[in-house]
């Protein structure tokens, strides 16, 4: 695959970090006032809205049909665990803790797609993914302290997300992207709508809250946009690792707007995954160089 297409899908997918971010940032300024499945509900409403609208412009709806597509269902089903477990979760830790027990999810990814889909995975990049799953237990600290229920949320999120990305490699081509997110906001919509009466009900909203809502509703529809674009555009063991920027977006937003900041243990634990991370893209980089360097040198005379 030309290096350009990787580039392009870094950019898709690092896009897509800072539209997740900020929209979850937004999620958690709510979360005191709704629960879970009221934020899903109206956030993937507003985000069905905008998706359908777009989509219907630039003539990428398609039957619904394509929904019963066994990938389709797959993302789908990971999607929504996905939202529902983060969701909680940030209402039950600082923002920058969630997002850097999320950095592992570039690891699990790039073992699912050695795993699922025969992508090369060298013995140096299988050792940085377990340096990396050190760097998660660090952030997680297995403890009467550490080991929360927050993290065993984020730690499945990461696990669903991870599905997702896979199946949406696996996923027609032919099928538009913005086909993808309209089913995919839709379905969120309404598991958040059922999901709503099993967490205490609809809650009155002010205008405070519907903006921030709004807000993040349209920043979730640039995440989904970007980080499909991603997985389709460039190999998912080079695009996944830059999903660790999302830990600088996270952590200057908790900063901004909630006063919080990781301890030194979980910003040490982020750091040996990000850093395993940059490493895998060293290796992908120079496994990509390496080729064109041996066909570029003068071939030796017998």
């Amino acid at each position: 695959m030309p290096r350009s297409r990787n580039t392009q899908g870094a950019i898709y997918m690092s896009s897509a970090m800072a539209g997740f971010s900020c929209s979850d940032a937004l999620s958690k300024s709510v979360i005191t006032y709704m629960n879970a499945g009221q934020i899903m509900c109206l956030r993937g409403l507003f985000t069905s809205i905008f998706v359908y609208a777009i989509a219907r412009y630039m003539g990428a709806l398609r039957s619904w049909k394509i929904i019963l597509k066994p990938m389709i269902i797959l993302r789908v089903v990971c999607e929504i665990l996905a939202a529902v477990t983060y969701i909680t979760a940030l209402g039950m830790m600082p923002i920058a803790n969630a997002s850097a027990i999320l950095q592992s999810l570039p690891l699990v990814v790039t073992f699912g797609a050695a795993l699922f889909f025969a992508e090369p995975v060298g013995w140096r990049r299988w050792s940085a993914i377990l340096v990396g799953l050190i760097g998660v237990v660090i952030i997680i600290r297995p403890g009467a302290e550490g080991f929360t229920i927050a993290a065993l949320l984020c730690v499945a999120s990461v696990l669903v997300t991870a599905g997702r990305d896979l199946a949406t490699r696996s996923i027609d081509p032919e099928i538009p992207s913005l086909m993808i997110t309209v089913v995919t906001a839709v379905s969120v919509t309404i598991f958040g709508a059922l999901l709503t009466p099993l967490l205490g009900g609809w809650r009155p909203i002010s205008v405070t809250s519907l903006s921030h809502i709004v807000l993040a509703a349209s920043l979730v529809l640039v995440g989904y946009q970007s980080v499909i674009m991603a997985m389709r555009t460039g190999e998912i063991s080079f695009v996944a690792p830059f999903r660790y920027t999302s830990l600088i977006f996270s952590t200057l937003l908790g900063f901004a707007f909630f006063a919080e900041f990781p301890d030194s243990w979980t910003l040490f634990g982020a750091a040996i995954v990000i850093a395993s991370g940059l490493y895998t893209f060293y290796r992908e980089a120079k496994r990509h160089v390496a080729p064109v360097a041996q066909e570029s040198e003068p071939r030796t005379p017998v």
